[in-house]
């Protein structure tokens, strides 16, 4: 099966991609390339030559770009709250409506089976102890407005011949080589490592469902092999029960992986509204060969060897390389991409194929 994954130089998709390979995949990857040299060591020495990649912005796909595809993997999106704050109308534009545009050229295309990489962050408040799939939205930011929105529109074009499925994923965390610290186990193991705390942004009190980024991979990949009926047109929470935590308790986690480490609180820290607790039981019913591996601790161990072993200095944890807002201001700033995050010259994207 040829399967395009977009965004697949991004955190989740550096380490989708290569194991779509390995599981016999033929696969296509687009990526605007914003993160490209975002590497935390190494990537593997063969990893470019394993799949054909594309550099493009998923605003400009046309449906023949899609001939032969047979299923889509959209995981390119600008991720995260405060990045899709930069500009919401442009949050808008890629999450939600390129996203549509997509959908639709891959329905027209044949294309069986699009897999959209949603969020848990489209629950907002949860006004519930267990938030299911069918729980109302409550989305607090742009980010999670583009996902309902997106989620919504195309769930419409669904056919004989085409099944959108939405991965509603829980909060990532664990190690990719494309790292992000702007990732709530992650930031904290980070602040843990490089200055000897934990360093609480909030009171800590709001809940969160976790998912190590394995985890998310394992559940693409069981969603690109189940059958039709159990997964066509239909949305999934990915993610386990029992990983919900409030944030205090993930500090406390990380503190007792790093030696000496300490738990402290930013100045002026107040309560964070985005706050829900998931249920993850239709996943486990309609997906039972999806199986999750990690729990937060083992990955928080996971993250602390790696920063032991690139001896991750505290420079690099605050710097842009591996926070998306950050990263996408400094390609402003120096004039890389203009306003709308579109490449200022054309030969850059060239010059990248």
């Amino acid at each position: 099966m040829r399967v395009l994954v977009t965004g697949n130089l991004g955190y989740i998709g550096t380490v989708l991609t290569p194991a779509l390979v390995s599981a016999g995949y033929e696969v296509v990857g687009l990526d605007s390339g914003y993160y490209a040299d975002c590497v935390l060591g190494e990537l593997p020495n063969d990893y470019p030559g394993r799949f054909k990649q594309i550099y493009a912005d998923v605003r400009d796909l046309e449906p023949d770009q899609l001939a032969g595809v047979e299923a889509i993997v959209h995981l390119a999106a600008l991720s995260n709250d405060p990045t899709g704050e930069l500009n919401p109308d442009l949050t808008a534009e890629i999450n939600h409506r390129a996203s549509v545009r997509l959908a639709q050229s891959a329905r027209a295309a044949g294309v069986r089976r699009f897999i959209f990489s949603s969020s848990c962050s489209i629950y907002g408040q949860g006004e519930s102890k267990t938030l299911t799939e069918a729980a109302s939205f409550n989305p607090l930011t742009a980010y999670a407005r583009s996902k309902v929105k997106a989620e919504a529109e195309i769930a419409t074009l669904a056919s004989d011949d085409f099944s959108p499925v939405f991965l509603r994923n829980a909060t990532a965390y664990g190690l990719s080589p494309r790292l992000r610290f702007d990732l709530v186990v992650n930031n904290l193991t980070g602040w843990a490592y490089t200055t000897g705390h934990v360093r609480l942004m909030s009171n800590g009190e709001s809940w969160r469902p976790l998912v190590h980024v394995n985890d998310i991979v394992n559940a693409f990949l069981a969603t690109l092999t189940a059958p039709r009926g159990a997964i066509h047109n239909q949305a999934f929470n990915v993610g386990r029960d029992e990983d919900n935590y409030q944030i205090r308790y993930i500090a406390d986690a990380v503190a007792r992986v790093a030696p000496n480490c300490q738990v402290t609180f930013a100045e002026g820290a107040s309560a964070d509204s985005r706050t829900y607790h998931v249920g993850f039981a239709k996943i486990r019913e309609r997906l039972p060969e999806f199986k999750l591996a990690w729990g937060v601790e083992q990955g928080i161990q996971q993250l602390y060897q790696a920063f032991e072993q690139v001896q991750l200095p505290y420079e690099d944890f605050e710097g842009r390389k591996y926070t998306r807002l950050k990263q996408l201001r400094y390609l402003l700033d120096t004039h890389q991409v203009d306003p709308n995050l579109r490449w200022n010259k054309v030969e850059a994207l060239a010059a990248m194929n």
